[in-house]
């Protein structure tokens, strides 16, 4: 077997809010000249935090990475649905947000807790035959989507002042954050959607050891080197 080199592996990159996530993986292959690289996982454009990038041999990895547990922390607005179920979509209802308190929001969080079947929204990146439901929402289609079982380890509000509240979940893979802010709406009767989102962890690994997207950039390729985490190390934590 060849000898792994210094960009066989993964970076972590804190996102900001506005890019893909696929817009950030090119601006790294075309910054670093690296012929192979991809992401563990989308965060969509207005969210930030955790994002993996796996370089080089550690794409092989790629799969294996995703399927770790993610921790997001987010921000719930009551009161206003939208089509998205996040703020990048078309406002679809508004209605006046009952009196409510902590305790009250995270009784109802709890009932999120434990295997769940969340069917995607069609604004989303979810394929129906190959095609994704974002497309068809363009086209004023909505069709009929399978619902997925995913897991809600813990969905708890941390602060609320009317209309805003502030959570923290811990989900397996495939969970959509924005599907539990919609759901969460139709339960106090107001309807919500996710108004910020940030990831904080995938796996074994935290935004904390992370470096922004634009100092990222501003390294050299020995520097990046440095911030590398090795294909045999990414290997040894699945």
């Amino acid at each position: 077997m060849e000898p792994f080199d210094s960009f066989d592996g993964a970076l972590l990159i804190d996102k900001p809010s506005g890019p893909t996530s696929h817009d950030i993986v090119d601006a790294i292959r075309r910054q670093f000249h690296i012929k192979k690289a991809g992401h563990c996982g989308t965060l969509d454009p207005n969210a930030t935090g955790l994002l993996m990038i796996v370089l080089g041999r550690a794409t092989k990895l790629s799969e294996k990475l995703m399927g770790a547990d993610k921790v997001y922390e987010g921000t719930v607005c009551l009161g206003q649905s939208t089509n998205s179920y996040d703020s990048d979509g078309e406002i679809t209802g508004s209605l006046p947000v009952p009196l409510l308190t902590l305790d009250q929001l995270n009784q109802e969080a709890s009932a999120f807790v434990g295997d769940l079947m969340q069917t995607p929204p069609m604004v989303s990146a979810a394929k129906v035959g190959g095609v994704p439901l974002y497309k068809l929402a363009r086209k004023g289609i909505e069709i009929e989507r399978k619902a997925r079982l995913v897991h809600i380890y813990n969905f708890r509000f941390l602060h609320y002042e009317e209309p805003l509240a502030t959570f923290r979940v811990a989900c397996t893979k495939g969970t959509y954050v924005r599907s539990l802010a919609h759901e969460l709406g139709l339960k106090v009767g107001c309807g919500a959607h996710l108004s910020a989102l940030r990831r904080t962890d995938v796996g074994r690994w935290s935004v904390q050891d992370a470096l922004p997207l634009a100092q990222i950039l501003t390294l050299s390729s020995s520097e990046l080197a440095t911030r590398v985490i090795p294909f045999l190390k990414l290997a040894a934590a699945q």
